[in-house]
């Protein structure tokens, strides 16, 4: 066993003796050590309820033979870091997860891993931790919360950003935003729609690192404890077999969890994590690949903010596996990969079928025949950008209009709350890329100001930066290159007109090549917004949005 460079033999005795300190019996140590990977906090409601999952996790792993160990992973609320400074930090902090987690386990020699995320950068975080360590692992997370309901109407977190933007533009009283602001978010767990966490943690179950019902089961569900035991004796299983997560997420992993991805509607953000993991695994994930996975992937779920459906709702009708059962009819997955139940995929999902085809749309009748997230390219993005397809209004698949342009979310705020942003505009917000934010801030306070004021079905939005899962319309993030390297989107001047095409994968703006040549001729580099501590390294390290966003030494 790895751990026993740290418990057997004459030379490790100091290493015992502190053991011994730690209150481990003799008998604790003959077993094999199992880290425990726990994002327990009390600044983030998907987390506050870890330490119940921890609990249950432990007594998993004793039952089964091994010896439990607990360790700390961070975490941010992007909710509460929203709108501020405090977003710069977000994606950063998926590295941070990943970098700890490989320090901590291999300091200590953990024979395996049980893993406990929830939220949005801790699940990607701690996956990449997972293949990038390659010792046997697991997923189980602290599980989506229950949607919360005003007016007998089930809501998320997205409704009270949107009630923001309604209260600006004098459709919603103020005592109308406190209602929402005091039922949205009804219990502790990740927001109750299709936002990041959630589509990651649905994702772990697609791509075979969770056990069934990881993604869906509600965090206040005691289903979800009989769950967090399950991976805790799972975890033995797979380490007496010596199933790895390399084992696991192969390429063929990775393109099924794209196509579940397709299928269910996930947040934009996936496409920069399933890179950084894939990128982890040694697996090359060129993005442009979701497009043709779109194409021959139908979109069986519209969940908020897409639609009026939520996770419980999600679980009801039968959960991941279900979906995969329904894509399997077609084809569309590859069944004969193993999984950390320690059976293939196929095994998995033959007895999971939908239970609530109001839910999950059978495969002959889905809400689209492509999927749920479009790559697009063009002048203005010659490497790529992201849109959630899905959550777009049918009158907005296809848009011209000018440009508004500003050089930080911020100043983008108070132009739309200051109501200068008229139908027909698209707002372009820059120099809010990996480098440029630094951070590649997550942006719904404009979306859901444009939302909310009503011009949801005619503005469109472009950034460099990204979106939170909650939102929705023609918001289209991820411009590769960004603005602070000098990418086309720093090239747009107010006016000009941009052609967004959805349903062709394109993203323009009119001007001549000649024309934006002499321009690029005349931009100049922006010096660092920050210069010091982690953002200042993050700067200096980070890749593309196209490339996930994952840290690379600079070269020279």
């Amino acid at each position: 066993m790895r751990s026993d460079a740290v418990k057997k033999g004459v030379q490790q005795a100091p290493h015992r003796s502190l053991f011994n300190a730690l209150g481990f019996t003799r008998e604790e140590l003959n077993r094999p050590l199992i880290g425990i990977v726990s994002s327990y906090n009390e600044i983030v409601p998907g987390h506050m309820n870890i330490d119940k999952i921890v609990d249950a996790v432990k007594l998993g792993v004793a039952m089964a033979g091994g010896t439990p160990v607990v360790f700390p992973a961070i975490a941010v609320c992007d909710g509460i870091a929203m709108g501020h400074q405090g977003m710069k930090y977000s994606l950063a902090t998926r590295e941070l997860i990943a970098d700890s987690t490989e320090a901590m386990a291999m300091a200590h020699q953990f024979d395996a891993l049980v893993m406990i995320p929830n939220c949005d950068k801790n699940v990607p975080g701690l996956l990449m931790a997972a293949a990038r360590l390659n010792i046997p692992t697991i997923f189980v997370s602290g599980g989506p919360m229950l949607a919360g309901k005003v007016g007998g109407k089930k809501h998320s977190l997205s409704s009270i950003f949107e009630a923001v933007g309604a209260y600006t533009a004098g459709k919603m009283t103020a005592e109308e935003v406190e209602e929402y602001e005091n039922k949205i978010c009804a219990t502790c767990g990740s927001c109750s729609g299709m936002y990041t966490a959630n589509s990651m943690n649905c994702l772990t179950e697609a791509i075979g690192m969770g056990l069934k019902g990881n993604g869906t089961i509600p965090a206040v569900y005691s289903e979800r404890l009989r769950l967090a035991k399950q991976a805790g004796m799972k975890i033995m299983e797979l380490l007496e077999k010596n199933i790895r997560p390399r084992d696991i997420m192969t390429r063929k992993a990775f393109l099924n969890a794209l196509t579940v991805d397709m299928a269910l509607g996930c947040s934009t953000n996936t496409m920069l994590h399933l890179p950084a993991i894939a990128h982890e695994a040694g697996v090359e994930l060129d993005i442009d690949i979701a497009n043709e996975i779109s194409e021959k992937t139908p979109n069986l779920c519209h969940l908020a903010p897409a639609g009026p459906v939520y996770m419980e709702d999600l679980y009801e009708a039968g959960g991941i596996y279900a979906v995969m059962n329904e894509l399997n009819k077609a084809g569309l997955l590859y069944t004969d990969l193993i999984t950390a139940t320690g059976k293939t995929l196929g095994e998995n999902i033959k007895d999971c079928p939908v239970i609530d085809y109001d839910i999950i749309r059978p495969i002959d009748n889905p809400y689209s025949k492509t999927g749920g997230i479009a790559i697009l390219k063009g002048n203005l993005a010659p490497d790529s950008a992201v849109v959630k397809r899905s959550a777009v209004a049918p009158e907005m698949l296809k848009h011209e209009g000018p440009a508004r342009v500003f050089d930080s979310e911020d100043e983008a705020i108070e132009a739309i709350l200051g109501g200068k942003i008229k139908a027909g505009d698209v707002v372009v917000i820059r120099y809010e890329g990996p480098k440029g934010g630094p951070g590649m801030r997550e942006m719904l306070n404009p979306t859901s100001a444009i939302v909310g004021m009503g011009l949801g079905s005619s503005v469109a939005l472009i950034t460099d930066g990204r979106f939170s899962g909650a939102t929705r319309g023609a918001s289209i993030g991820h411009v590769s290159p960004e603005a602070a390297v000098g990418g086309p989107i720093a090239l747009v001047e107010e006016g000009d007109i941009i052609s967004i095409d959805i349903e062709n994968n394109a993203l323009n703006v009119l001007v001549s090549d000649e024309e934006l040549k002499a321009r690029k001729a005349k931009w100049k580099p922006r010096q660092p917004k920050i210069t010091t501590g982690y953002l200042a390294r993050y700067t200096a390290m980070v890749t593309s949005g196209n490339r996930g966003a994952v840290l690379e030494v600079p070269k020279g």
